[in-house]
């Protein structure tokens, strides 16, 4: 390998690792990709829409699209899910944030609200996420829970954790409230 190329994977390996906030829990049960956890409260900011375009929203938002031009800092991770051909999608805000010193969307698609937290189940599953692995995992979640006698309260949600230029050790899980 010559100089270049060893300069240019240092480079690009130190801006695809970088580490961001992630949205905190406790672990209450762990077994293997499956955990039971009590999330915090967070602000978040989300859209939907059925062309796709969620992120941009979102990341035009914390770039600076908003009542202060207010720049917010990427987090982990980001919430997904789809209902009837009509796509969610929430970025977590930074846990400094709150209802009274977080600058508002200037756009009428994102909204800003406190999620309140909870207690949710989650399996993990790695590599690049997709409809099938998503359909696998959300029917092992389901699996677990029925053997585990604990009831579902919502929707299962699709949580993303990496930047799409990270190739190796990605993460991704399903979760969904639950009665525990």
């Amino acid at each position: 390998m010559n100089k270049l190329s060893l300069i240019a994977l240092f480079f690009s390996m130190t801006i695809f690792s970088q580490k961001y906030e992630t949205h905190s829990y406790k672990t209450l049960i762990e077994d293997d990709n499956f955990e039971i956890r009590n999330y915090d409260p967070v602000m978040k900011a989300r859209t939907f829409s059925n062309t796709g375009s969620n992120f941009g929203k979102l990341f035009r938002y914390i770039s600076g699209y908003n009542e202060g031009n207010q720049k917010i800092e990427m987090t982990t991770p980001v919430y997904m899910k789809e209902d009837k051909g009509i796509e969610m999608m929430e970025f977590v805000m930074p846990s400094t944030f709150n209802e009274d010193n977080i600058s508002q969307p200037l756009s009428k698609d994102v909204e800003l609200y406190l999620d309140e937290g909870g207690v949710y189940a989650s399996v993990s599953y790695s590599g690049y996420s997709n409809e099938n692995k998503r359909k696998k995992h959300t029917a092992s979640l389901e699996k677990k829970l029925k053997e585990m006698d604990v009831e579902k309260k919502g929707e299962f949600l699709y949580l993303s954790y990496d930047s799409p230029y990270k190739f190796y050790n990605r993460r991704n899980e399903v979760i969904v409230r639950v009665n525990y």
